[in-house]
């Protein structure tokens, strides 16, 4: 004999969770009403219980707030401004509106994120940092929650997230290709946070360069780095300290491309006349620098704009269930008057 199983009701998710099947309700159709305790309990006693799942998960987060959290590192880096500026005009346009969370500032960034989402604040998640835990997360996207996340700038490595990125590997290979045909042949890399993947991807361009050239790699000449100025500024004491030092350097940002310009003049080193450098991201001030820096210029402003296109368009789609979009743009390599010919004295 087969036996049938109930199907779950409304007052077995009560049970499970240790409320009324009235905060139930309340939960599904209010959840602004039910404090964030109270909905994250039902939340588990709806996936545990089976109790029409896919609408329970929908219901629980009424994305009716027309609005999209963009999620980044540090919102004091320059590189993201024009991200921001392309996301919010591009939501505009799609009548939502953007909130920012800047990550540097939480303890526990994760935890910050499924405050935001499962309050009902925003509809979905575009994230700018690659450096969180996939498996928080993966349950922020899973049923129940259910949340629609695109990530942006960094990619998280077998995570299937959507993604809209730059070429970083083959842009970073560009750069020192650059270096290579003005006939440097000692090339340092002035290294991205360790662990970052956007670090990792510049490292491994630079790397190729160097393979295909079949030049060595030393390890005298990886700089340390953290993407900004400070770091930048410190490395040229490295530089300074070195028995034999490169003729030109690929900067993992500009930031710390420009530090490490300003740390070298006081040892009365200048560029490009002692020392090409090539820097990546192209910020506002690298065509304003002295001198003008070479750079990789990310189309950030497309990043943004795409970012937040795919994230409303996954919104708008009424089962949010897409095949995971990938989404590669190119960088362009900008000359300007930080990179020259190598000295005669520098060539083998």
């Amino acid at each position: 004999m087969t036996e049938t199983r109930k199907t779950p009701t409304i007052q077995d998710v009560a049970r499970f969770a240790k409320v009324s099947t009235a905060t139930v309700s309340r939960a599904l159709s209010s959840p602004d009403r039910v404090s964030e305790g109270t909905r994250a309990r039902i939340s588990e006693a709806i996936r545990v219980t089976g109790y029409t799942l896919n609408q329970a998960a929908r219901s629980l987060r009424q994305r009716t707030a027309k609005t999209i959290l963009v999620a980044l590192p540090d919102i004091r880096n320059s590189f993201f401004s024009s991200i921001l500026d392309a996301v919010e005009r591009e939501a505009t346009n799609r009548g939502y509106g953007v909130l920012v969370a800047n990550l540097f500032l939480a303890r526990t960034p994760a935890q910050r994120l499924q405050d935001y989402m499962l309050s009902n604040r925003a509809d979905g998640l575009l994230l700018l940092d690659g450096s969180l835990d996939p498996g928080t997360l993966q349950a922020l996207v899973r049923a129940p929650n259910s949340v629609p996340l695109v990530v942006a700038c960094e990619e998280i490595p077998n995570s299937g997230f959507h993604t809209v990125l730059t070429d970083n590997v083959v842009a970073a290979e560009r750069a020192t290709r650059h270096l290579i045909d003005l006939g440097h042949r000692h090339i340092a890399h002035l290294l991205g946070p360790d662990h970052n993947v956007v670090a990792r991807d510049r490292m491994a361009g630079y790397a190729n360069a160097l393979n295909r050239a079949g030049l060595a790699m030393r390890q005298q000449w990886l700089f340390r780095g953290n993407f900004d100025i400070e770091r930048g500024f410190a490395a040229a004491a490295h530089f300074m300290s070195l028995s034999e030092r490169p003729t030109a350097v690929f900067a993992a940002n500009d930031e710390s491309a420009i530090g490490f310009l300003s740390g070298l003049r006081q040892y009365g080193i200048l560029c490009p006349r002692d020392i090409s450098l090539v820097g990546f991201d192209d910020l506002g001030v690298a065509a304003h620098y002295a001198p003008p820096l070479t750079t990789m210029r990310q189309p950030r402003e497309l990043i943004g704009r795409m970012a937040a296109e795919a994230l409303i368009d996954i919104l708008e789609d009424d089962d949010h269930q897409r095949a995971p979009l990938r989404i590669v743009l190119n960088s362009e390599l900008i000359v300007r008057e930080s990179t020259a010919h190598v000295p005669m004295r520098g060539q083998d």
